[in-house]
């Protein structure tokens, strides 16, 4: 027995097994919580709170309409439809095809060409009956404004409806071509430039100005007035610069298809974006398909691109 001696553990005291053990123990405990720490996967950022929020019935959604919901600008295609139901002539036509190419290369809007587009769909359209403009209008969106839905903000409008809210379009297009794609889209209405009328018939003026720039921030602080709406709850959601009155009154502005200085402006102040645009040379020297006005259109817009390159 004495040669196995060695095997035996050699007598401490309680006090100093213990000790022993604990610092063993504790050793063994910190190897342990090192390799764990090692192999636990990367903490994830937390999730970002839900939005738009079902239920809010104090929260709205306000949609600029050119080159946000739609690509182009809703005016001209009007006066596309216009001009194929012989309401102008072939001067007319060119005026409105350099306004589409103009509109398309530079991918933003210029109040001064806006205007000028307006005024001439202004001069056509007086003398003419509202119910009659409003047939036209039903037919011109399925012939040139369907198919130029961005299908990414077009989802974006229908997650506030899912979620019970009111959604609208703010333009500075006529009111009643909005009534119509805002009706088409299932959104619950519209905001636009309302053109004067008497007796049914349109007499060629405007009431009050263009809704365009702060004039689409004012329309909106009524709206959401007369709804009773929480402002800091809505969204707001436009591709130009000029609606930054807009998208600054809401608590949820958003940047889409964002033109260079609203990009600048939403990256600076934190602002949500995004771009359903393929790419950008492709939407600002894309030709349109479509014949008549949009193919001198598209003609114009890939003229002044050819001669940029060769610059």
């Amino acid at each position: 027995m004495a040669a196995l001696g060695w095997l035996t553990p050699r007598r401490r005291s309680a006090t100093a097994r213990s000790v022993l053990a604990g610092e063993a123990s504790a050793e063994a405990a910190r190897k342990t919580a090192q390799l764990l720490e090692a192999e636990a996967p990367a903490p994830q950022p937390p999730a970002e709170p839900e939005f738009p929020v079902a239920g809010d019935d104090l929260a709205a959604a306000f949609f600029d309409l050119d080159n946000t919901v739609m690509q182009g600008a809703a005016i001209f295609h009007f006066g596309r439809g216009l001009y194929k139901r012989e309401f102008f002539d072939r001067r007319e036509l060119a005026r409105f095809a350099w306004q589409q190419a103009w509109f398309r290369l530079a991918g933003v809007e210029d109040p001064e060409h806006m205007q000028d587009a307006r005024d001439s769909a202004l001069s056509i359209v007086k003398g003419h009956k509202v119910s009659e403009l409003m047939a036209i209008g039903e037919e011109i969106y399925d012939e040139y404004m369907a198919e130029r839905i961005w299908p990414g903000t077009r989802a974006l409008a229908q997650a506030h409806l899912d979620a019970g809210q009111k959604v609208w379009l703010v333009t500075a297009a006529p009111v009643e071509t909005a009534t119509i794609i805002a009706r088409r889209l299932g959104l619950t209405g519209a905001l636009g430039t309302v053109a004067e009328s008497v007796d049914g018939i349109y007499t060629g003026r405007l009431v009050g100005e263009p809704l365009h720039g702060p004039a689409k921030a004012e329309a909106v602080r009524a709206l959401a007035a007369a709804e009773g709406l929480d402002l800091e709850r809505c969204a707001a959601y436009s591709d130009s610069h000029n609606d930054i009155p807009m998208l600054s009154l809401v608590g949820h502005p958003y940047a889409i298809n964002p033109d260079t200085k609203l990009r600048k402006h939403a990256r600076a102040h934190d602002w949500r974006l995004r771009d359903y645009r393929t790419g950008r040379k492709a939407v600002k020297v894309g030709v349109p398909a479509a014949a008549g006005v949009g193919a001198i259109a598209g003609g114009a817009a890939a003229a002044i691109a050819l001669h940029r390159r060769r610059k």
